[in-house]
């Protein structure tokens, strides 16, 4: 049994803070409408007890003091022996009929013409006392939106007036107290949609769930939800950048830049493989064959200075790649610096630039795709001459 009770308190408890009482009069023959007090966030079911007591008469115990022996729902539902004790020890002589509904307009219709087809609850058989449960899983009365209920009223006694004890005490869930219901999380999946990051994502979907959980666990969403928009998002760019590296977004984004850059080079577009490469050097995610490649696609189009720039930046990155040293040698002779650009040559020359081609192949290559776009250079026979000696 203790077992039970502490497992249960971590899932929720009876908020007795904002539990309804309400002793309402009836007059003879009338309808009346009660609305319960607003229900907190996560509530998922709820205990509601009536008493019809006559003049005099006093409840015997609240229904807050009951549910004090009875620690979660299921006990309830299960037939506890605490659960005999919901129904008043006392009451009158008189008799109630009532109805629940999930709104004020349907409650103030059955008010005025006695309606009960919208109601979520109706006992038309009149009562001195009645107490029932209400969940989410078995009612139409609680629903994940539901912050209040209406309990309508109509008196059966002809002529005396009634007293009426209404009490309601809300089951709390304790992670949905946090206010994070599919629609929340929703709108927080829905914003980091929009973030600068996720617009560069083909699919950003476990991007923004990574983004929306880190968010869920750290914040209530009424106190997220009221943050400046200025610390909401500085919240979305935190998380994000974690996010963007966990879910390997980071890896998608990039390849998929290495890839447009590639596209564009097959079409001779070099200003837009340039930019490609741009992007992710400057979000610091570049390799050494990044600054390999936006450097030959600056000396493709004639930007020589640049491309040595960049190429020694690849340097401090990898030491070891030759690629870089290629186009580094490129950029020397390109820009007027023979004798630089023969060191390089010649230092490498009996080496490959990878698993399957040689650096003097990859050097014929290379003079013969500047030739083919109009980019010449008397040293180009030289260094030719010196690598086939």
């Amino acid at each position: 049994m203790f077992c039970q009770s502490v497992c249960a308190q971590q899932d929720g408890y009876w908020d007795k803070d904002r539990a309804t009482t309400k002793e309402i009069v009836v007059t003879a023959r009338d309808r009346i409408v009660v609305k319960t007090d607003d229900f907190p966030v996560g509530t998922t079911e709820l205990i509601y007890r009536i008493t019809i007591l006559d003049d005099n008469q006093q409840l015997a115990g609240s229904l807050v003091s009951v549910l004090k022996a009875i620690p979660d729902p299921t006990g309830i539902s299960q037939g506890s022996a605490g659960a005999v004790f919901l129904l008043s020890k006392i009451s009158g002589d008189d008799k109630s009929k009532y109805a629940i509904f999930s709104s004020n307009e349907l409650a103030l219709d059955y008010q005025k013409h006695g309606t009960v087809d919208k109601a979520c609850l109706v006992q038309d058989r009149p009562l001195s006392k009645d107490a029932q449960r209400l969940s989410i899983e078995k009612s139409a009365c609680i629903k994940p939106t539901t912050t209040n209920l209406w309990f309508a009223f109509e008196s059966t006694n002809w002529l005396m007036k009634q007293k009426i004890v209404l009490e309601v005490v809300p089951w709390v869930d304790l992670k949905l107290s946090r206010g994070w219901t599919v629609a929340n999380r929703k709108y927080v999946i829905d914003q980091c949609k929009t973030s600068a990051l996720a617009r560069k994502m083909a699919n950003s979907d476990d991007f923004c769930i990574c983004v929306e959980e880190k968010i869920q666990k750290q914040y209530k969403f009424q106190d997220f939800k009221s943050r400046l928009a200025i610390e909401q998002a500085k919240i979305y760019k935190d998380y994000g950048n974690a996010c963007f590296n966990e879910t390997g977004a980071s890896k998608a984004v990039y390849d998929g830049l290495r890839l447009k850059a590639i596209g564009f080079e097959k079409k001779a577009d070099y200003g837009n493989a340039i930019a490609q490469y741009a992007a992710i050097i400057k979000d610091g995610k570049g390799t050494a064959l990044d600054y390999a490649a936006i450097a030959y696609d600056y000396l493709l189009t004639k930007q020589f200075g640049k491309a040595i720039q960049y190429l020694k930046e690849g340097e401090k990155l990898d030491q070891a790649e030759l690629l870089v040293k290629l186009n580094l040698a490129h950029a020397y002779l390109l820009d007027n610096d023979y004798q630089k650009a023969k060191t390089i040559y010649k230092e490498y020359q009996a080496q490959n630039v990878n698993d399957s081609l040689s650096w003097n192949n990859k050097i014929k290559i290379d003079f013969q795709h500047f030739q083919e776009l109009g980019i010449q250079h008397d040293d180009f026979k030289r260094i030719l001459k010196m690598i086939d000696n």
